[in-house]
Parts: structure tokens; C-alpha cells; sequence
């Protein structure tokens, strides 16, 4: 017969076991608290691996007749774990007096005494023991107290299950008990073990109470759903009864209740007035729920339920956003994305009036995070508004009142929406563009300066919009020249202190030292060498009031510059065409040309935070050609092209959406002619096929796991000795989550008997040892197996080091040691790949300060090839579309991402290119929160080049 597993438990080294004589002395002289304190040192002791067989008799002997009940308590716990039979089997005789003992507990006149004595024959396998007791166990169940009755009932289920023999007609008496009691908790207990002991009976008991259901107690009705889900696979004739009575359930008071009824009612049928009930009871448990993890996992469930029903969840699309009232981000997140994908033409517009009302409360409510819903609410109007044309015109300009908002994601997504919306739907242009100038003065944010500059400059057409747009533009401005007037300004602050100007001046020449009067009216020395004049100018330049589009120019937004000089030539191109004075057509070009030449000027002078850089500068000279001289194929570009180019663009995006759909839409779920999956006969990988409930269950319990395949686990072998020493040792790496689990087999390889032999563990990085391994005797060429448990606190590559310590002769008292190799956690165990938006990886980019270079040193000649590689080595996911990976140019730049288990984001950009005959070459940028993931994934990166090269 195969021995029990036990919890080991820590056990102090450091003190001085007691002996076998201290432990009798205890036993036998000792009061009952001493006694106490004793028997969990022998627990102890004994749950470690020695059995401590000498003591059974003193435990019998001056512990069992005690009436303490935390000894008693304490004798359960020994009575399970302590040997009870002999080497041939059989019963020992000092087994006697305990089945004496515990029948007498089991007729004490207390009911705490039964109910535990009860709850502690559940565990006991042996026939000779319970064989007495059983008289006794029938005789509780008639028991006043519940408590007895209730344990009683579980202790019978036990008996029966190993031993049905002793109890051979316990399902009639749990059934005629299951009928006469009217205690709720014993009721369930015993339907509970009635449907593991006779199933049939159970079913009869169901079929004869469907009407009572839903009056039963919570326990009973999760109960009988646990049968229906067993009994509705063998069982097809009561099929239809079942989903009536788990319908009904549907209403219960109990939101556990509902949950599981819902789950077990589309396990039963996929008729779709049942699926919308099951989703219906999804979304009101979201809403009344209270706990914010329950409310993910059911929307979950609603997600799933979604994907494999669509368009019959539908018309549900605006109880999902009943949701939006909890004030988690993360579920309104969750909501929101649901409610997206229920979206249809029939209901858009119902959808599109909560959301706009959700976005005006996000100004009327103070919420923690309401920038950031703020921006969910704008993106999903925007998800409709471009998928269903009837409703652009009505959510364009209620966005279009956030282009000012102070939250730069919020206004960037709604600039982005506008630049969409106008290009799809040219009915549109005029009242946006007449929304896009009068809000143009409120705007803060420079990208949002950026796209409605640009929409200007390409859909301003006739003259009456092409003056409204530049004189936004001049107001935006300000006064120009603008060096000239930023002087001029200077001068004029300047004017009541001249004096101290002038002194001013003059220690600037000299390079000596000023009196400053400071803003508290006392004065301070202020030298040229300390505060230089530029700083001076630049400080008081920026004193004063300016308009937005001005402060940024001068703040050294240089890109916003030459995108407003593009515009400018644009606006003034086009104005050329659309008037017939020539001479107001040159006084559009000189202005424009004045505007970008003082941009140059100012972004070279004094009054900036920092000189315009080469590439501006080239740019805004270009601008400055083309709007001096005059092509027809330059015009075509700046007025034709590059609109052009964008409706390509926005045409490309729609059609990679289109066929993502229709590659999901198009791929079947499951065949016709699938083989049927039986989860203990396949491999460990799970099936797609298997139920929804084995599924579940394969996931909590691990073995859906790969790693728990053999190739697998051989695969992962790492040799911690050499073949040649005495002691051989090889592990294997488990990572689960949160825990490393070292598996490692020692091996004797002597003729000597090694003694004291322990494994000895350490770590480094952020590893903690949970226990240490006990000390063995290992005899000749015998095999051992210890496991070890590392606790793991962020994704950061650790290292185990450790060895093996043995004695091979006691009374010399020889001992040996074993230096193990370093066994180096892999970070790839630890990150998972991710998706995550374009918008959402710039802000990452900007936000992580931490970055690792990583150059590139492989054999791989072939750019695709390369990327492949690493992306399978290093669990990062490719966020750049496959059609943008096309081709062969010579050169290749993606963005690569993930997450790791512990919520870290793991950002990289891949720059190579080819070359001419030789390998490729290139880098690899990281980014992260931490510094220990972004250096860790550089390590591994660095690793699977080399091994790959080698």
C-alpha cells in the first residue's frame, strides 16, 4: 500500500530535538498544557519523516484519556499521520483501545466531541479501525444537533466510498435521511454525497423536487447544479428538464447561484433564448456585484459568450453599458470594448446618446482617473462614428468641443477622429472646418495645433475659407515679425528701470557684478557670469501673456513650425488660384513668406529655449522656395498628393480591418467530423474541442500546461555535477507564476553509504529560498529526489547556486562537499507576449526612462528571418502590421512588445538592415519601468545570438 503525502512543516533546527525519554517524562508527569505543547513537537517531528513509533503506546496510555479538547484536536491530527499496522498489514492490537476511545467520542454527550470525532474518521483508510465505529456513526445521524447530523453524514459518504462493504446500504439511509431532514446544511451534505456515492439516487431525488428548487437553500441549489452539469452528459432524457429547472435558477437570489446557472445553462444548449438569458444574468450580476474581480471575470464570460454568439447578444448592447456606471476604470474599460463589438446599425444610435452623455459628466464629476475615461468614451465614439456613417454628423461636433481640453490624450484622439471624419465624409467639411476655426484659439496641446493646421491646409478650398483659416492662424500668432515684436516687448518692459538697464549693460560688458531690484523689492547682486543676458531676455520674454500657437514657437516647438509653414503654402497656393487679383495673391505669398522667415529668425536668436535644429530649418527653406517660385509639379504635390496619399492610407487601414474580420468570421471553430476529446486519455495540451467545464478545470490544475509533457521536462534537464563525482545531480526548472520549483534527482554513485547528505541552496537577484531541504542517508547507488521551492518578486534573471554537503564515515566524521553549477532563471518563463495600440507604445516609449541598446551580432543574413527569431525566443509580440513587413529593401524596423506576469511592460524597437554580402547588422532599443527587465531582456537577447552564431 502506497504511504500518504503530508504538508511538511518547517521545523527549527536550531533547537535541540527532545528525545524519546523526554518525550514519555512529558507524556507521563506532564499537566495538559504541557502535554499540548509536546504533541506538536512530536506532530512536528513526525509530519518531517520520523514516525516515532516508541511513543504510541504513552500517547495511548496518558493522552487519550484526557479530556482536554485541543488534545483531542491534536490525537486526530496523530491518529492520521502515525503508522497503524504492522510490517505483514495487519491492525497493531494497541489500535483496540484507540477505536475503544474514539467510540466513546463518538457516544459523548457533547457535540463538538462528535462532530470532530466525525470529521476525523473522513480521513482514516482503514478498514480494521472503522469496521467497530460504524454503529456508532449510523446512531449521529439521528443526533439532535445539526453539527453532529451534518458530519455524520460526510463521515458515512467516506466509509463508503473505500470501504462499501462496512456500509452496505448507505445510500438508502442518506436518501430517507435526505427526505426527512429539515436542516438546510445537512440537506446538502447529504445530496452532496449522494451524488458522489449513488448518482441515481440523487437524479431521483432531483426529478422528484424540480418544483422545490428554487425555494432550496444556496448550498443545495449549487448542488444540484453540480449534478446537472455531471448528469446532462449520460443522461440526454432529462435534458430539457434540466434547463428548466437551471432557468429558473437564473432568478435566485444568490449571485454565486446565478453565476453557476448560468454557466451550466449554456454548457446544456445553445438555443439563443437562452444564451440572451445567460447574458442578461452576466450583465445584472456586473451591475450589482460589488466586488471589482468579480465583476472582470463575468464580463469575461460575457466576452466569451459574445464570441462564440454574436449577433444574438446584440440587442443587449445597452444593458452592457449599464456597466459604465462603476467607477473602476478597468471594468468600464472591459464594458466599453464588449459594448464595441455589439455594436450594430440598428442600435448605433442609442449607443452614441449614453456615450455622449457619459462624456459630459466626465466634466460635471470629480473622478480619479476621468481624464482617462474621458479618452475610453472619445475612442469608442470614434470606433462608431467611422464604422457607421449615420451617426458622424452627430458626434463630430460634441468631440470637437474637447480640441481645448487640457487632457493631451483626450484632445489628440479627438483631433485624429476629425482628420478621419473629413476626409470620409466631404459632406461634413464645411460645418467642421466653421467648429474647427472657432475652437482653434482654445487650443494647448502642440500635436492637436498639428492636425488641425494640416486639415486647414488641405481642405480650406475657396476664398472666403481660406481667409477664415489665416486669419485663426494670424490670431493664433500674434504680432509679427516676431523677433521684431518680442524685442519690441522687451524694450518696452524695460523702459521704467532704464537706469538699471543701462548698468545692467554695462556690467554685461565689463564682466562685472549688478544691483537687480527683485520682485519683493529688496536687491541682489547679479553678475554676467551667473544670469547672461540671453537668459534674462528669454525669462522676461516669456513674462507676458502670448497666444498658444506663439508660446509654443518660442517654447522651441520647432516640428509645429514647419508644419504651420506647410499649411502656409498650401493656403497660399490655393488662394493663388481662387482670386483673380494678382496683386492680392502676392500680398498672401509675402505675408506667408514673412511668417516662416521670422520663425527661422526667432528660432536663432535669444528668445527661445533652445536654437531651431537643421532638419526644421531645411524644411521651412523649402517652404520658402516653393512658395517663392512658382511649378505646377510642386503645386500638384502640396495641394493633390498628399491628400491623396492620406485617403490611400485611411482606404489600407479599412481594408486590413475588413479582412481581419472576415479571416475570423471565415475560420470555423470546430468541424463537423472533430474527434471527440477525453481529457484523460489525450495529451496534456488541452483541445479545442474539450468541454468548457474541463477546460476550466485543466487550467486551475496546471496540467494544460506544455511544460508537463516528458520531451518537455527532458528538454529542461540541467546538469548540476560532473559525471566523475561521487555525488551526481541534475534538475529540473518549473516556473509557475510566482514559484520556481527545483526538481532535482542525486544520485550515489559510491559503494559507500552517504550520510547527512544535504542540498544546500542560494540565491541571488530578487529569489527567496521558501525552505531548506532536510538532511538524507542515501545508501549505495541509490537514487534521491528533493524539491525545492523558490518564491520569485520581479521579472529580473536570477541565479540559484548552491551544494551538496555528505559525510561517508560518521565516526571519522568525514564530510564532503559537491559545488553545484548556477542554475540561471530564464526571463522568458516570467513575460507573455501583448498587444497594445500605436498610441499607447508612444506614450510608453516617452513615459519609461529606462533603455537598453542591445546591437545586433547574428549569422542570419535574412531580415524577416532574424525577426522571427527573435520575437520566438524572447516571447515579444510584433505590433507593426504584416503588410508593412512586405517586401525586401534592404532595411527592416518594427515595434515589439509584451508583459510580464508581473504587470511590467516590456517595450523594444528592431532597426537592421543588410549588407552587401555579409551578415546583418543593426540594434535593438529596450524600454522599460524597471531597470532590471529592460537589462534582463538585453541579457537574453544578447544570449540567443550568441547561441544562435555559435
Amino acid at each position: 500500500m502506497n504511504e500518504l503525502c503530508y504538508t511538511l512543516v518547517h521545523q527549527d533546527d536550531a533547537s535541540e530535538q527532545p528525545s524519546i525519554q523526554d518525550f514519555q517524562r512529558a507524556f507521563e508527569k506532564g499537566s495538559d498544557e504541557t502535554r499540548v505543547e509536546t504533541m506538536k513537537q512530536l506532530l512536528v517531528i513526525m509530519l518531517n519523516g520520523d514516525p516515532m513509533e516508541k511513543l504510541l503506546l504513552h500517547v495511548i496510555r496518558f493522552v487519550l484519556p484526557s479530556k482536554n479538547k485541543q488534545l483531542k484536536k491534536l490525537l486526530h491530527i496523530y491518529w492520521e499521520i502515525c503508522p497503524k499496522t504492522k510490517p505483514d498489514g495487519k491492525l497493531k492490537e494497541e489500535f483496540i483501545l484507540v477505536c475503544n476511545a474514539l467510540r466513546n467520542d463518538l457516544q459523548h454527550p457533547n457535540e463538538y466531541i462528535r462532530g470532530a470525532t466525525l470529521r476525523f474518521l473522513c480521513k482514516i483508510k482503514e478498514a480494521d479501525v472503522l469496521e467497530p465505529l460504524v454503529p456508532s456513526v449510523r446512531s449521529c445521524l439521528e443526533h439532535r444537533h445539526s453539527y453532529v447530523r451534518k458530519n455524520a453524514v460526510f463521515a458515512i459518504g467516506s466509509i463508503y466510498r473505500h470501504f462499501d462493504f462496512l456500509f452496505p446500504d448507505a445510500p438508502e439511509v442518506i436518501q430517507q435521511f435526505l427526505m426527512t431532514e429539515a436542516d438546510s446544511t445537512c440537506r446538502r451534505n447529504a445530496f452532496v454525497v449522494l451524488c458522489s456515492i449513488a448518482q441515481p439516487f440523487a437524479v431521483e431525488f432531483l426529478s422528484q423536487s424540480f418544483a422545490l428548487v428554487t425555494s432550496f437553500d444556496e448550498l443545495l441549489q449549487l448542488a444540484v447544479i453540480e449534478l446537472i452539469r455531471k448528469d446532462s452528459k449520460a443522461n440526454l432524457a432529462n435534458k430539457g428538464a434540466y434547463i428548466r429547472c437551471v432557468s429558473e435558477l437564473l432568478e435566485a437570489s444568490s449571485h454565486s447561484v446565478k453565476y453557476e446557472a448560468a454557466n451550466i445553462l449554456m454548457v446544456l444548449t445553445s438555443n439563443p433564448a437562452a444564451v440572451k438569458a445567460a447574458a442578461s444574468c452576466y450583465i445584472e450580476l456586473v451591475v450589482k456585484e460589488s466586488d471589482n474581480n468579480v465583476k472582470l471575470i463575468v464580463l469575461d464570460r460575457l466576452r466569451d459568450l459574445h464570441s462564440k454568439h454574436e449577433h444574438v447578444l446584440d440587442g443587449l448592447v445597452m444593458d452592457v453599458l449599464q456597466v459604465l456606471s462603476s467607477p473602476d476604470i478597468d471594468v468600464r474599460r472591459k464594458a466599453l470594448n464588449i459594448a464595441m463589438d455589439m455594436v450594430s446599425s440598428r442600435n448605433v444610435q442609442e449607443v452614441i446618446l449614453v456615450l455622449k452623455k457619459e462624456l459630459v459628466k466626465t466634466h460635471d464629476q470629480e473622478y480619479e482617473k476621468n481624464a482617462e475615461y474621458r479618452q475610453l468614451l472619445i475612442q469608442a465614439i470614434h470606433t462608431c462614428a467611422i464604422q457607421f456613417s449615420e451617426v458622424a454628423a452627430n458626434v463630430v461636433h460634441v468631440l470637437m468641443e474637447f480640441l481645448g481640453d487640457a487632457n493631451n490624450p483626450s484632445a489628440v484622439d479627438v483631433i485624429a477622429f476629425v482628420r478621419q471624419v473629413v476626409e470620409k465624409f466631404p459632406n461634413l467639411r464645411n460645418s467642421i472646418l466653421e467648429k474647427l476655426m472657432g475652437t482653434f484659439g482654445d487650443m494647448k496641446s502642440s500635436k492637436v495645433f498639428r492636425g488641425a493646421l494640416w486639415i486647414m491646409g488641405e481642405y480650406c478650398q475657396d476664398e472666403n475659407e481660406i481667409n477664415d483659416a489665416w486669419e485663426q492662424i494670424r490670431d493664433a500668432l500674434g504680432e509679427i515679425p516676431l523677433l521684431a515684436s518680442e524685442q519690441r516687448a522687451l524694450d518696452e518692459l524695460d523702459e521704467p528701470n532704464a537706469d538699471l538697464s543701462v548698468d545692467t549693460l554695462n556690467a554685461t560688458s565689463t564682466g562685472g557684478a549688478t544691483r537687480r531690484i527683485l520682485p519683493d523689492g529688496t536687491y541682489a547682486t547679479e553678475s554676467a557670469y551667473t544670469a547672461p543676458a540671453s537668459a534674462s531676455r528669454h525669462d522676461t520674454s516669456k513674462s507676458s501673456a502670448k497666444p498658444p500657437l506663439r508660446a509654443l514657437l518660442l517654447n522651441g516647438d520647432y516640428y509645429l513650425g514647419t508644419v504651420l509653414s506647410t499649411t502656409l503654402v498650401k493656403l497660399a497656393l490655393r488662394y493663388s488660384e481662387s482670386v483673380t487679383d494678382s496683386s492680392l495673391a502676392n500680398a498672401r505669398r509675402a505675408e506667408a513668406m514673412l511668417i516662416m522667415t521670422s520663425i527661422v529668425r526667432v528660432g536663432q536668436s535669444q528668445f527661445v529655449a533652445h536654437h531651431i535644429d537643421e532638419d526644421s530649418y531645411d524644411r521651412i527653406m523649402q517652404d520658402l522656395r516653393v512658395i517663392g517660385n512658382e511649378s505646377s509639379v510642386i503645386d500638384q504635390v502640396y495641394l493633390v498628393d498628399t491628400k491623396t496619399v492620406y485617403a490611400k492610407q485611411i482606404q489600407e487601414e479599412e481594408k486590413r480591418a475588413a479582412d481581419a474580420r472576415a479571416t475570423d468570421e471565415a475560420s470555423v471553430k470546430v468541424q463537423v467530423d472533430d474527434a471527440i476529446m477525453f481529457r484523460q486519455l489525450s495529451k496534456k495540451t488541452g483541445g479545442t474541442n474539450a468541454d468548457e467545464y474541463e477546460q476550466d478545470l485543466s487550467r486551475a490544475t496546471g496540467v494544460a500546461d506544455s511544460k508537463d509533457d516528458l520531451m518537455s521536462k527532458l528538454s529542461r534537464i540541467i546538469q548540476l555535477t560532473g559525471f566523475s563525482d561521487q555525488v551526481y545531480a541534475e534538475a529540473v526548472v518549473n516556473v509557475h507564476q510566482y514559484d520556481v520549483l527545483l526538481d532535482v534527482l542525486i544520485v550515489n554513485q559510491t559503494p559507500d553509504t552517504l550520510q547527512n547528505l544535504t542540498v544546500e541552496f542560494a540565491t541571488l537577484g530578487d529569489l527567496k529560498l521558501v525552505d531548506r531541504p532536510t538532511s538524507h542517508s542515501l545508501g549505495p547507488h541509490a537514487f534521491l529526489t528533493i524539491k525545492a521551492s523558490i518564491k520569485v518578486s520581479s521579472t529580473e534573471t536570477g541565479v540559484i547556486f548552491g551544494n551538496i554537503v555528505y559525510d561517508t564515515n560518521a565516526a571519522a566524521n568525514d564530510s564532503n562537499c559537491v559545488v553545484l553549477n548556477d542554475v540561471h532563471i530564464d526571463i522568458v518563463d516570467y513575460i507573455n507576449p501583448a498587444t497594445c495600440t500605436e498610441t499607447q507604445f508612444r506614450s510608453h516609449w516617452v513615459e519609461f526612462e529606462w533603455e537598453n541598446k542591445v546591437n545586433v551580432n547574428t549569422s542570419i543574413t535574412d531580415l524577416r528571418q532574424y525577426l522571427d527569431h527573435l520575437t520566438k525566443s524572447t516571447n515579444l509580440r510584433c505590433l507593426t502590421p504584416e503588410r508593412q513587413l512586405e517586401g525586401d529593401c534592404g532595411f527592416l524596423s518594427a515595434n515589439l512588445y509584451a508583459r510580464s506576469i508581473f504587470g511590467e511592460d516590456a517595450l523594444a524597437n528592431i532597426s537592421i538592415e543588410k549588407n552587401s554580402g555579409g551578415p546583418i547588422s543593426g540594434h535593438i532599443r529596450i524600454r522599460s519601468k524597471t531597470q532590471g527587465l529592460a537589462l534582463s531582456l538585453g541579457d537574453k537577447i544578447t544570449l540567443v545570438q550568441k547561441s544562435l552564431t555559435a
